[in-house]
């Protein structure tokens, strides 16, 4: 059997092949980026193991042999769900590996941001010293209130720092109950009401056609003067030419951004020009453990699915499972 790693920015190493224990397995890779070689590569693998690469119906449909579609991480929205579902594929991801990283990223892009580090760090490199106007207007935690966008693992975690800190912590989830959201002592609300009251906003949902441009002009506009956007989730869900226009007219008072729309960052992106901006290439997952982890959740799925097992971490119901 084949089980093909679509990217080459992870090499594979003799560790890999311990989860396929007991299988006649063949473990290759790809440059994924290249959709010819994507497509050659992939028509004979019995499993695929994704990073970002853009698994479409066309490379679905081209597969003959394929049981399992396995996420490298967390978020899936390079894979056509629906499409693996109708040709009877696992699709799956490695949904409790790095939450903590992504969590302790967001919290220190909002300390960064409240306490204005960026700009003390700057002004300290250029003159040695710094004036006290560049915290003119900084409030402490307990008079501040942290607004979520989705609580999940992520969100969860964010919630219970930022609680922690001194923040009062409001959160906008449909599918979050009022008896938990006590439980954890957060504040239900509305999506008008966290943008509008919230001093930092932080967002926290998975990219999909639910969510897909969730912080649009509109909802970025609707922000209280001077607050804080925060999105380590996925870079579809902002407008980031809105962002940065907001930002450049002191409307907002500042972001951290970790995912981008398209990555890498095209040289002309608007944000990257914005001093209130604080900006990562999409590694708020990084970690020496996270990475270790969802290294062997993710074969260890491959290898579920291959022995006929159901996945641990499926994202779709398949009814009727490819067989070899």
């Amino acid at each position: 059997m084949k089980v093909l790693l679509t990217t080459t920015r992870i090499g594979l190493i003799d560790a890999d092949k311990a989860a396929f224990a007991g299988l006649d397995v063949e473990l290759a890779q790809v440059d994924g980026s290249d959709r010819r070689a994507l497509l050659a590569a992939s028509r004979d693998a019995d499993a695929l193991l994704v990073l970002l690469e853009d698994i479409d119906r066309d490379v679905i449909e081209s597969m003959a042999r394929c049981r399992s579609i396995t996420r490298f991480g967390i978020g899936y929205d390079t894979i056509d769900v629906g499409a693996a579902t109708e040709n009877g594929i696992w699709v799956t991801n490695v949904p409790d590996a790095n939450y903590r990283e992504v969590a302790a990223h967001a919290m220190a892009m909002i300390l960064a941001l409240t306490r204005r580090l960026p700009q003390w760090d700057r002004a300290m490199k250029a003159d040695g010293w710094a004036g006290m106007g560049i915290g003119a207007g900084i409030r402490r935690p307990d008079d501040q209130t942290v607004g979520l966008i989705g609580m999940g693992r992520i969100g969860g975690r964010v919630a219970e720092a930022a609680a922690a800190i001194g923040y009062a912590v409001q959160v906008y989830d449909p599918y979050l109950s009022a008896e938990h959201a006590a439980g954890v002592g957060v504040t239900l609300a509305d999506f008008d009401k966290v943008l509008q009251t919230s001093d930092v906003v932080s967002v926290h949902v998975p990219l999909n056609d639910e969510t897909r441009g969730i912080i649009d002009a509109s909802a970025i506009e609707s922000m209280s003067e001077g607050a804080i956007l925060i999105n380590v989730s996925r870079g579809g869900l902002v407008d980031e030419v809105a962002l940065a226009a907001a930002l450049r007219s002191g409307h907002l008072g500042g972001a951290g951004i970790d995912v981008w729309e398209h990555e890498p960052v095209a040289p002309g992106n608007p944000l990257l020009d914005c001093d209130t901006a604080l900006l990562s290439p999409h590694v708020a997952h990084m970690s020496a453990e996270s990475f270790a982890e969802t290294r062997r959740k993710a074969f260890e799925e491959a290898a579920r699915v291959l022995r006929g097992e159901r996945p641990k971490y499926p994202v779709n119901q398949v009814r009727l499972p490819r067989t070899a």
